[in-house]
């Protein structure tokens, strides 16, 4: 059983905004997809090997570490008041995640925070609530967790379940929150809706770090969940909100790919909302999405940001989806 917050021994507050950031905005009609994979489809699809897959550990910071495997990144900040992570991949890696969490000094989480609802970032939830960690979220990524979810990538789609109880969040916050942990400030921001509808940025005070999920992406386009309250819009707003709140010295946790610093968080603002501006001139101008992945708009970043045969027409789509509903 969960032990009381009285128990803890550690000072957790939390301020709520207005009710209208309480829920985000309503998720768009959901738009054309290809076939509705599994959930195995799914990781046969990103080249996802629960077996073979290996646990990687960056030291960000004293007592702040990434984890890297498959899904989204694992910041871990472990000290004297026990061990908070922000993200916990999927039940499959659990093992592996543990050991490497007990590598670092870390033998229980004590609370995990979801930056978003999505598998392969909060599926771990369905290990650790069960045993007894305290999960936090934004308050639509709990209501998202409620119901089962297609999760269109334009190509194709996925299928997310509805949580069990023990794996949804026993914590969630409209705005802002604010932990007192292991010596530091941990800030929790939502600024409204981005990747999904519900998304969180965690920054590391003590230590001048932050995790943005995957509102920011660092190995290659993002993601944009349009179905389900994702916007291009708000994604850069978002990145803009968290630039600005943070220095040139801050290090930056992706939701995918390595660490890196404010100066890639901008470049990647910048690059969004030039595409941005050139999809909607073109949606301007009666441009179907076959006209406008035809005319390339994303060409001259396409080495840059990685693109790929798969994903890129998914980045489209979903940017086109962003700005049509």
């Amino acid at each position: 059983m969960k032990r009381s917050l009285a128990s803890l021994g550690l000072a957790l507050a939390a301020t709520v905004a207005s009710p209208a950031f309480a829920h985000g905005s309503p998720p768009a009609e959901h738009a054309a997809h290809g076939p509705v994979m599994s959930a195995d489809q799914i990781y046969t699809a990103f080249g996802w090997d629960f077996d073979k897959a290996e646990i990687k550990t960056e030291k960000v910071a004293d007592g702040l570490y990434v984890l890297f495997g498959l899904g989204g990144n694992i910041a871990v900040s472990v000290g004297k008041d026990g061990t908070l992570i922000v993200d916990d991949q999927f039940p499959q890696l659990m093992p592996k995640i543990k050991a490497a969490l007990k590598d670092i000094g870390s033998d229980k989480v004590d609370f995990v925070i979801n930056t978003h609802w999505h598998f392969d970032h909060a599926d771990g939830n369905i290990t650790l609530g069960k045993e007894g960690s305290w999960i936090v979220s934004q308050s639509n990524s709990r209501a998202m967790m409620l119901d089962d979810h297609i999760v269109n990538f334009g190509p194709f789609a996925g299928e997310q379940k509805a949580y069990p109880e023990h794996a949804l969040s026993d914590i969630t916050f409209d705005r802002t929150m604010q932990f007192h942990i292991n010596g530091e400030t941990i800030e929790l921001l939502h600024v409204g809706p981005a990747h999904t509808n519900g998304d969180a940025a965690v920054i590391f005070r003590g230590v001048n770090a932050v995790h943005l999920g995957d509102v920011f992406n660092n190995a290659g386009y993002p993601f944009i969940d349009a179905d389900n309250g994702g916007d291009l819009a708000g994604m850069i707003a978002f990145c803009q909100a968290v630039h600005d709140a943070i220095d040139d010295d801050t290090k930056v946790i992706p939701g995918h790919g390595p660490v890196t610093d404010r100066a890639k968080l901008a470049r990647y603002i910048e690059v969004l909302t030039i595409i941005q501006g050139r999809v909607q001139a073109l949606i301007d101008d009666g441009k179907s999405l076959e006209e406008i992945m035809a005319a390339k708009p994303t060409a001259d970043f396409d080495t840059e940001f990685q693109a790929n045969a798969m994903m890129l027409p998914s980045f489209l789509s979903r940017v086109y989806a962003s700005l049509t509903r």
